[in-house]
C-alpha cells in the first residue's frame, strides 16, 4: 500500500535529509556505521574498492533487489549512518524489496565522471552479490543510472530515471556552475540557499526558508573537493546519443518547473528510450520525488507491474 505523505524523498539533496537525521539523534536513536537497526533490517555499511570505500545502507525483506543512486547532494554527505531514516521513509518497499542506497567512493580522482561512477556502481554491486536489481537514479544519479543500463544491461531489471537530464543544457550548466563558484569560495551556506530555492515548487519554499538557519550550519563538509569533481561530472554528462541502448523497462519521472536540470529533459531522456514511460508532475521543479503525494506510488506500481 502506498502513502505519497510519508517523509521526504530520495536525497538529490542531503539538506533535508540531514535535517531529519538530526531530529533522530536529538531523539537519542542509535544511528552508527555498521550498527544493524530494529526498522526494517536497517544496516549501515561500507565495501572496499580500489584504494578506497564506498558507504551504503541496506534495508528490507524482500526478495527482490532495488538499488537506489542519490543524486549531487551526496558529495557533501555520503549516506553513512542514515540507514533507519531511510528505512522508515520508504517503508512501502521494505516488504518486497530488499533496497540499497549506494553512494559514490569517498576518495575521487580529478576528471572522475559519470560513466567511471557508473563502472564502479556495477562494480560493487557484483561483489555485494547482486546479480540483477532494479534501478532508481535520482538527478546525477539518474545519470549514472543511464550508463549502468547502457554499459552493464545485465544488472538491470528495470529503470527509474527521475528528475535527471541526459545531457548538457543551459539551464544545468549555469546552475551546477554556480553551485561549483560557491564551493570554491567555501560559502555552503549559499549551496543550501540557491539548492533549496531552486528545488521546491513556490507553494512549499516558503517553509523552507524558517529553516535556512539550521540548514545552513549542518552538513558542512571539511573540504568542497568531492562536491567539485561530482558537480563537474554533471555538467560533462552526456549519454544521450547512447540512450537508445537501454532495451529494459524504463519509468521516466520529471517535474513540469524543473529548474536544475530544466523542464524538457526528461521528454528528449523518454523520446530516446523506446518504450519508456514518462510521467511529468504538474506544479512541480526538481523536488518533484519528494514533494509530490504519489511519486513512490508511480515507482512502486512500475516495479510491480
Amino acid at each position: 500500500m502506498c502513502n505519497g505523505n510519508v517523509g521526504a524523498g530520495l536525497r538529490s539533496h542531503i539538506l533535508m535529509c540531514e535535517l531529519r537525521r538530526y531530529i533522530l539523534l536529538c531523539k537519542n536513536l542509535r544511528i552508527e556505521r555498521g550498527h544493524i537497526s530494529m526498522f526494517y533490517n536497517a544496516v549501515n555499511g561500507y565495501i572496499k574498492i580500489g584504494n578506497t570505500d564506498m558507504d551504503y545502507i541496506a534495508f528490507g525483506n524482500g526478495q527482490k533487489n532495488l538499488v537506489m543512486i542519490p543524486g549531487l547532494g551526496d558529495a557533501l554527505r555520503t549516506v553513512r549512518g542514515t540507514a533507519s531514516i531511510f528505512a522508515v521513509m520508504y517503508r512501502e518497499f521494505a516488504k518486497d524489496y530488499k533496497v540499497y542506497v549506494f553512494s559514490r567512493k569517498n576518495q575521487l580522482e580529478e576528471g572522475y565522471s559519470t560513466k567511471d561512477m557508473a563502472k564502479d556502481q556495477s562494480d560493487v554491486m557484483k561483489k555485494l552479490g547482486i546479480s540483477k536489481a532494479s534501478i532508481m537514479g535520482v538527478s546525477q544519479g539518474g545519470m549514472i543510472a543511464q550508463y549502468i543500463a547502457i554499459d552493464y544491461p545485465g544488472l538491470i531489471d528495470k529503470l527509474v530515471l527521475a528528475v535527471t537530464a541526459s545531457r548538457p543544457n543551459e539551464t544545468v550548466k549555469n546552475v551546477v556552475s554556480n553551485w561549483i563558484a560557491l564551493a570554491e569560495a567555501n560559502d555552503y551556506k549559499g549551496i543550501v540557499v540557491d539548492t533549496v530555492e531552486k528545488s521546491y515548487s513556490d507553494k512549499n519554499i516558503k517553509k523552507y526558508r524558517l529553516l535556512y538557519p539550521i540548514l545552513s550550519r549542518v552538513g558542512k563538509p571539511k573540504d568542497f573537493s568531492r562536491f567539485i569533481i561530482q558537480a563537474n561530472a554533471c555538467i560533462q554528462h552526456n549519454a544521450y546519443n547512447e540512450l537508445s541502448r537501454i532495451k529494459c523497462e524504463t519509468l521516466v519521472i520529471g517535474g513540469e518547473d524543473d529548474k536544475v536540470v530544466g523542464k524538457n529533459s526528461s521528454e528528449e531522456i523518454a523520446k530516446q528510450i523506446s518504450g519508456s514511460k514518462l510521467v511529468m508532475l504538474k506544479g512541480l521543479g526538481h523536488m518533484a520525488y519528494e514533494e509530490s503525494k504519489d511519486f513512490r506510488c508511480q515507482v512502486l506500481n512500475f516495479l510491480n507491474t
